[in-house]
């Protein structure tokens, strides 16, 4: 008997010839298909409940089209708004338009709102002030322009007055003249000229005049190397006369293409909560960009570094702002340091100087850590610093109780455009008997720019950073961490949404969650052949505290909102058996890898039937004057939102003594 043997059914063959199909498109596919099937993973691992609440959580802030910026500067204000400023956002064509913008955003409601910038406030300084207005200084006059890019012969023109009874205003436009050379150049801004000094010996009356002097960026009127000059020469000034002509004149060396760094303005605001618009109060004495401005235990602000009118570091002339008279005085004598300078207050009129920077000044001049005295001018090196030519582009912070003056720096990179990059974690505690600095666990990877912000629980939230100088070679770090100072341990904390380096940072908010913002990448490839976009997108950060459960509650219904350092007041609290601690924090003003606003302050409390009763330390220098958010903390280290307290200048606090005017600095011992 002869068996048939059937091949197989024309079915079988299609779901054969479909499998075939599908592995060669699966091979074709695999790297798409594996990304495909790791990004639903990762998106359902990380909102799971249980990683949320070891990890936290990010997520992106919807931001309607017109009031997306490029994000230099974030400040909390005691309205629970934040104040996004861009001014021209790094941007030369929006310098060249005068399109200068600020946004003011409430993260309660996700609302925001255009705010008219007078002035490009670009890399200014900015504080807070005790009545709760942001003091905003300095900014941008001119943008850097590289050699080969600058089209007119300039520099700096420095103009003498002779005068001892008349001081001299020269307008924007003014023009210079050379005596030998012949070449016209015109200068971009006013400038005051005070009179000279007059000196008559009481003994002879033989009378002494020392000339008076400014100085000014001149630029010549055309185009063309046959404007540039290559040697000292005097200048006659276009619109003077007479006597005065004879008084003051101009002397320039090198008039030439060589490479313009950014320029500053002495201009000031105060930015008002209430009203929602910028003030203009008087100038400082210095122009300045990349300023770094700290507040004091009296109230008052001090302004140090920063490039002045010219492209310079401002060489050591520092100076207070008062808050009363809306005016600035120098400091009568100099200290030098380099831009956005990482300078805490540590004690009545002394100044922790934590070797934190960001971008100008010579790479052996005023970078090393210490503690500055400013009645003294007095300044104590701190030694220990592991990497200490790494150390512009890192982040410091006051560990979180500010009473135990712990301080941690972070990260950072060489000077200038440097590779080098570290991961290291420096610690200090300024009140040992020889402070000094210690290693603590590395960070999460090698980064220059990482954003740091101290959270209501005692610990350090830190996110991101680059590798590299300004994220270059696809450098950009998306990771993040939390720091636990009492431990000195850090733990892996959930991966951020986008890369951050220059220009980025971060606030902690009243309801104890986190903004991110910011980022300006050089390139952005690997390769380094694609410009690099800002990054507009705002985030927020939920850290795990959200996610343990019911949070504890506190209310400042019928309590004082003002409250005297040493002072007491009653707040209504959820479940006051299980408050654990209270903490103050102030309100963190944000940009360059620098915050020295933010600061977390231990509160002595005691528990009532419902609630607490809170006792201020007495310390000025501790709780500077101003808006704080009150914290209460429960036994599972979960915090609630916050409520804003008052703080009053305290009749303690010592003022810092200064000039009635801006002459007569004396050198630096």
């Amino acid at each position: 008997m002869t068996r048939t043997i059937k091949g197989p059914s024309r079915r079988t063959r299609r779901l054969a010839v479909g499998a075939a199909v599908i592995i060669v498109v699966g091979a074709v596919n695999a790297p798409w298909l594996y990304r495909f099937g790791t990004d639903k993973y990762h998106t359902w691992n990380i909102n799971r409940p249980e990683y949320k609440a070891d990890n936290g959580h990010w997520e992106a802030v919807d931001v309607p089209e017109q009031y997306k910026i490029n994000t230099i500067h974030a400040a909390l204000l005691h309205t629970g708004k934040v104040l996004l400023v861009a001014g021209s956002g790094n941007n030369a064509k929006n310098f060249d338009a005068k399109t200068f913008r600020t946004v003011l955003w409430d993260p309660a409601k996700n609302t925001f709102k255009n705010i008219k910038t007078p002035v490009d406030l670009f890399c200014a300084g900015h504080t807070q002030l005790p009545d709760g207005k942001l003091l905003v200084a300095g900014g941008t006059q001119r943008y850097e322009k590289l050699k080969g890019d600058v089209k007119k012969a300039g520099g700096l023109m420095i103009v003498h007055n002779e005068n001892p009874d008349k001081p001299i205003t020269l307008k924007a436009g003014t023009r210079f003249t050379g005596k030998k050379n012949g070449k016209t150049f015109e200068a971009h801004e006013s400038l005051n000229i005070p009179r000279a000094k007059k000196k008559v010996n009481p003994a002879t009356g033989k009378v002494t005049v020392t000339a008076s002097t400014g100085r000014v960026y001149v630029e010549a009127l055309k185009r063309g190397q046959k404007y540039e000059t290559g040697t000292e020469d005097n200048y006659k000034i276009s619109g003077l006369a007479g006597a005065d002509a004879r008084n003051t004149y101009g002397i320039a060396q090198k008039l030439s293409f060589d490479k313009k760094d950014f320029q500053g303005i002495k201009d000031s605001f105060e930015f008002d909560p209430k009203a929602e618009r910028y003030i203009r109060v008087d100038p400082m004495n210095e122009a300045r960009w990349y300023p770094t401005l700290t507040s004091l235990q009296d109230g008052k602000v001090l302004s140090v570094s920063g490039l002045d009118e010219i492209g310079q570091v401002v060489p050591g002339k520092n100076e207070i702002y008062n808050p009363a008279t809306k005016s600035w005085k120098y400091l009568p004598k100099t200290r030098f340091f380099p831009t956005y300078p990482a300078l805490f207050l540590a004690g009545q009129n002394k100044i922790f100087y934590s070797g934190s920077n960001a971008g100008y000044g010579p790479a052996d001049k005023g970078r090393v850590p210490g503690l500055w005295d400013l009645k003294s001018n007095k300044f104590s090196k701190i030694p220990g610093m592991t990497d200490s030519d790494a150390l512009e582009t890192s982040m410091s912070v006051l560990l979180p109780p500010a009473q135990n003056q712990k301080y941690m720096v972070l990260g950072g990179g060489g000077v200038g455009e440097s590779e080098k990059a570290t991961a290291d974690r420096r610690l200090v505690d300024l009140k040992a008997d020889k402070p000094r600095f210690t290693d603590g666990p590395p960070l999460y990877e090698k980064a220059r720019y990482p954003s740091s912000v101290i959270l209501p629980d005692d610990t350090v939230l830190t996110t991101n950073g680059s590798g590299d100088y300004r994220g270059r070679s696809d450098s950009n770090v998306l990771k993040s961490e939390i720091y636990d100072p009492k431990a000195n341990t850090a733990k892996p904390a959930a991966d951020p949404l986008v890369g951050r380096n220059y220009h980025s940072g971060g606030l902690l908010l009243p309801d104890g969650r986190v903004m991110t913002f910011g980022s300006d990448s050089l390139y952005s490839d690997k390769a380094n052949t694609k410009p690099g976009k800002f990054e507009q997108q705002i985030d927020i950060y939920r850290p795990p505290y959200m996610f343990h459960g019911k949070r504890p509650t506190i209310s400042s219904a019928g309590a004082k909102d003002r409250v005297q350092l040493g002072g007491s007041a009653t707040y209504k609290t959820s479940n006051p058996s299980k408050i654990e601690k209270v903490r103050l924090l102030r309100p963190g003003a944000f940009t360059h890898v620098t915050d020295v606003e933010q600061r977390s302050i231990a509160v002595d409390f005691k528990r009532t039937q419902d609630g607490i009763t809170i006792t201020l330390p007495k310390d000025p220098s501790l709780l500077t004057p101003g808006w704080y958010m009150l914290n209460v903390v429960d036994k599972k280290g979960t915090p609630s939102e916050a409520v804003w307290l008052y703080v009053p200048k305290s009749a303690a606090a010592e003022d810092v003594q200064a000039p009635a005017t801006g002459q007569g600095l004396l050198p630096t011992p």
